[in-house]
């Protein structure tokens, strides 16, 4: 790498800018329809999805404690309905932590008792034309599956290199969202990015920081949000040769906090899909899976995209030309989950990471959900 592109990389982290730590959160939501407007990038984006009739059902806010959601399959990846709070251990810090709450969502996820919803992003940031194309092909053919009957209300977005635009509120209709597809060929044309080191730093820069604007914003809304993310994601940034300042990890070590807790408040469980075949690049974010406990072990791959999801309790799937079947797979997480609230220890300090494992007392089955959270003192 060479020097200007060095200094491009501390740049970037030194001045890598938090999208307003609870400013977007604290906003009262707007009602129905009229709240999904266009946004550009240097504002945080409008809500992606209307308040559940539900109430307070699944939202985390409406209790004491830390709420988790859990997604239990077995070695086909077919979720599992039927399981008590006896099934499960919750382990913080690998320490027993008892379940405050638990409730099981077996029934269909439209249903007022499963306030589910599913965000389809439509990355153009990161992904060329081509493929943009043929993954707006794919998911209008999902749309239309069982004559374009929805098991849950679906919305789409598209991230293009000014804004994150709505395709319009969540709906039931899938021939309605793939009719809505049809005649937005013009959005994928859009798209301008710079070329080598700078553009790969100005496309991190951009949609890790709309991505944290768009979860900002889910957080007053209840339920969980299945939020697909339909694209490889932003580059990794994983050379050797990146050194980061103490300043700059600082930085980093902020967002990666601000972040991580934002997505588990809002409910949101991240998917990663997208069209091709899996490569020698494919797998390299899980060197990067394990949570950062502390400031100098933050680095920017991170906040990857398929990082985020694997830690948020989502899914980093291959590519695959079978895009419709990758959403498929993501979606079918929505009808049946688990959730629970426990009582975090007692922190020592601002910050204080702690790992989550969920452990089941029937062979054969995985349970997924965050994979830590970081922990505040009593006040904070």
């Amino acid at each position: 790498m060479s020097r200007s592109c060095r200094y491009c990389f501390l740049l970037l982290c030194c001045l890598f800018p938090l999208a307003g730590r609870g400013q977007a959160a604290a906003a009262a939501p707007s009602q129905g329809p009229a709240a999904v407007q266009p946004v550009p990038a240097s504002a945080s984006p409008a809500p992606a999805v209307s308040p559940s009739p539900a109430g307070d059902a699944g939202n985390p806010a409406s209790g004491a404690g830390i709420h988790l959601d859990i997604v239990v399959t077995d070695h086909a990846g077919r979720p599992i309905p039927g399981l008590t709070a006896s099934d499960f251990t919750l382990l913080d810090n690998n320490q027993p932590s008892r379940i405050l709450s638990f409730h099981a969502y077996d029934a269909p996820a439209n249903a007022p008792d499963a306030p589910v919803q599913v965000i389809v992003l439509f990355d153009t940031v990161n992904t060329d034309f081509t493929e943009v194309s043929y993954t707006r092909q794919q998911v209008e053919s999902y749309l239309r599956r069982n004559g374009g009957h929805l098991a849950q209300p679906v919305s789409l977005f598209w991230l293009t290199n000014t804004s994150i635009e709505p395709q319009g509120p969540p709906t039931l209709d899938g021939n309605a969202l793939a009719a809505a597809l049809e005649s937005a060929e013009s959005r994928l044309r859009t798209l301008s990015r710079s070329a080598g080191a700078y553009g790969a730093i100005e496309r991190f820069q951009l949609s890790s920081n709309l991505l944290n604007g768009l979860v900002s914003n889910l957080v007053p809304y209840p339920g969980r949000k299945l939020l697909i993310w339909a694209g490889p994601g932003w580059p990794l940034l994983n050379s050797a040769n990146v050194n980061l300042s103490v300043k700059g990890q600082q930085r980093l070590f902020s967002e990666i906090v601000q972040l991580s807790t934002l997505m588990r408040e809002a409910q949101v469980d991240l998917y990663s899909i997208s069209q091709g075949m899996p490569n020698s690049d494919t797998f390299l974010y899980e060197s990067f899976l394990k949570g950062v406990k502390k400031v100098n072990q933050a680095n920017l791959p991170n906040l990857g995209l398929k990082v985020l999801a694997v830690q948020s309790g989502g899914l980093a799937l291959p590519p695959s030309n079978d895009v419709a079947a990758s959403i498929e797979t993501c979606v079918r997480d929505a009808g049946t989950y688990y959730s629970v609230t426990f009582e975090p220890p007692p922190a020592d300090g601002p910050d204080e990471y702690h790992k989550l494992d969920v452990r089941l007392d029937k062979p054969g089955l995985t349970a997924r959900t965050n994979t830590g959270y970081y922990n505040q003192p009593a006040g904070r």
